[in-house]
């Protein structure tokens, strides 16, 4: 018996489209009679919302495919931020764009590190990210002397910089250039093939001459790029630099990338699974709390959705590309 079109989508799909359509179902009404969820401000929100974890989830897939973790990435974000509003309040520079470079970079130079540890030693991923995660915390926090770094509002180059990088179109789109840049990446591209065989079985992989090495050094690399980007939205979204910013982010980016359907052993994983998992998260946040549901009740059903979330996936098996 041929089976209904929907059955061969991805779970993850199908279950990113019933959270959508439960949300739906309990959306608080406006005055009008519609539904506050399909609102396009709310919508919208949602995108908003989730782009600083998907921005980092994006990244974060290609670490997990080689089969290793990055917990230092809230951390990293953390010292973007701080490093964001030093450039731009303490006359360091009279250029956005320099006070930017230099955190992205500080921020990728911190995801070389990692690499490089990992890559050339035999340290476990989440030994190196564990102590990463509280070193680069604390050099923030020392940067920053422990304080948050205010970004005024007013007509200085600090507030002119939030007022651009926190509009709401350039957040989302840099999510969206994001995603599609890394979808290329790791479908189009030798080095995502590289990515996958190093994941799935790397003794294989260096058997065949494929660069293990140089692979783990630019994925981590990678991923301490894009959480300094990420800071740097964070920055300007909250007009501060934090030291204590990204607390969990790494939790919430690793959750997004595994409920997206990424295997955490390496291997086998995509980019839009991931976004997908990331939505997810986003609209499941979004309906709990248009609905006023305590925040602690919020947590216990987000810890239960995850966990049914990658019972599918391993239900379901291997994922596609």
């Amino acid at each position: 018996m041929k089976l209904p079109a929907f059955a061969a989508l991805p779970k993850n799909f199908l279950a990113l489209a019933g959270i959508v359509l439960l949300a739906i179902a309990i959306s608080p009404v406006a005055a009008d009679g519609s539904r506050v969820f399909l609102e396009i401000g709310n919508l919208t929100d949602i995108l908003r919302q989730i782009s600083l974890i998907g921005i980092i989830s994006l990244a974060m897939t290609f670490v997990i495919l080689t089969g290793g973790i990055d917990l230092s990435v809230g951390s990293v974000l953390a010292l973007s931020t701080s490093l964001t509003a030093m450039w731009l309040t303490r006359g360091y520079t009279h250029s956005v764009a320099v006070a930017i470079l230099v955190a992205v970079a500080a921020c990728a130079l911190a995801g070389a590190v990692n690499g490089l540890v990992i890559a050339f030693t035999d340290i476990q991923p989440f030994i190196v990210t564990l102590a990463s995660m509280i070193g680069v915390r604390g050099l923030a926090k020392w940067l920053s002397s422990n304080q948050n770094i205010d970004i005024g509002f007013g007509q200085d180059l600090a507030a002119h910089f939030a007022a651009v990088f926190r509009q709401k179109a350039l957040v989302i789109g840099s999510y969206a250039a994001a995603s599609a840049a890394f979808w290329t990446l790791l479908s189009r591209t030798v080095f995502g093939r590289h990515v996958r065989a190093t994941g799935d079985n790397e003794r294989a992989a260096l058997h065949a001459g494929l660069p293990v090495r140089s692979t783990k050094v630019w994925v981590y690399t990678l991923t301490g790029l894009l959480s300094g980007f990420a800071g740097v939205l964070y920055a300007a979204e909250n007009h501060q630099g934090n030291p204590n910013a990204g607390v969990a982010y790494e939790l919430d980016a690793i959750a997004a990338v595994v409920i997206g359907g990424t295997r955490l052993s390496g291997g086998k994983g995509s980019i839009s699974g991931t976004i997908v998992g990331t939505l997810i998260m986003g609209v499941l946040t979004n309906m709990l709390r248009l609905n006023n549901v305590d925040s602690n009740v919020e947590m216990m059903i987000k810890a239960v959705i995850i966990v049914l979330a990658v019972a599918v996936q391993r239900g379901k098996g291997g994922n596609g590309a």
